[in-house]
């Protein structure tokens, strides 16, 4: 009895230990999925069903960008259905264009995930490929730094920019890869200026996140009582840190000092590739 309450004990920290990686990550350009494969193969976290871990830990980091951008989606539900000739009507025709922007950004992730979303799966199981694909990511960062600071807002960004932004959150679904970091770089390289690439890339992430708990929706609810405590623990944990994050990078990404993550990123998939490997020889 004492094992098995053991176990209970070690297997709630272990969530709650993933759900505040998750919260640091997750919107920090380093891949939230890519550090909790390598976090499960180093201190042998493992979990029943590993995407279904990772879906509970993105609800948590999904409520924070709820809150801390709920005046910015009130606005721009609002100005759906807001059609007078007011004052306010530019604001409301800008919003109702981001909305356009969001919802084709989020049709060409989901043909993504359509056509490659199995293989990109299967390498959640790869942790040597998901180090090296931190290693990609790292890259990726450090030269958003350098792209000239632009000028056109989320608003006025288009059609084909909106796509392409949703086409690389797509890619981003291969654990390693940062979401954030890859959207917010290729918001930046079509043009978009820095402020509105970050929020434009946090808002992107609701659809994905509520379209990745829709996808699995019935391993969601097979779970037992013991493992939803402990997968619903690590989302408050992941809640928690995520708010406190975001803030953080919001002025990291205007003052153009992301590159200090991109070596980060190198360190930890320079240091992976070398476990990995000594580990297997």
């Amino acid at each position: 009895m004492l094992r098995r309450y053991y176990e209970r004990v070690m297997n709630l920290l272990s969530s709650i230990l993933l759900g505040i990686l998750q919260g640091l990550t997750e919107f920090l350009p380093v891949s939230s999925s890519g550090h909790l494969v390598l976090a499960q193969y180093f201190f042998g976290l493992k979990a029943s069903n590993d995407i279904v871990l990772e879906v509970f830990l993105h609800l948590g980091t999904l409520v924070a960008v709820l809150i801390y951008y709920r005046k910015t989606l009130w606005e721009l539900t609002r100005s759906l259905f807001v059609f007078k000739g007011t004052v306010e009507n530019s604001a409301n025709r800008h919003n109702r264009t981001l909305v356009l922007y969001l919802v084709l950004a989020t049709l060409a992730t989901g043909l993504v995930y359509y056509l490659f979303g199995d293989l990109f799966e299967s390498f959640f199981a790869k942790p040597l490929l998901v180090a090296l694909m931190l290693a990609v990511t790292g890259f990726i960062v450090f030269a958003s730094d350098f792209m000239k600071s632009n000028s056109i807002p989320a608003s006025e960004m288009g059609v084909v920019r909106s796509v392409i932004i949703g086409i690389i959150q797509g890619i981003a679904i291969i654990p390693g890869i940062s979401r954030s970091g890859s959207t917010i770089a290729g918001a930046l390289f079509t043009g978009v200026k820095r402020q509105d690439a970050a929020k434009f890339s946090f808002l992107l992430s609701i659809p994905a996140i509520i379209a990745a708990n829709l996808a699995n929706l019935k391993e969601l609810t097979q779970l037992t009582g013991s493992k939803l405590v402990n997968y619903t623990s690590g989302a408050i944990a992941a809640c928690l840190v995520a708010y406190l994050v975001i803030s953080f990078l919001m002025r990291l990404i205007q003052t153009a000092r992301l590159k200090y993550f991109a070596y980060y990123c190198w360190l930890v998939a320079l240091f992976s590739v070398v476990y990995i490997l000594s580990d297997k020889v």
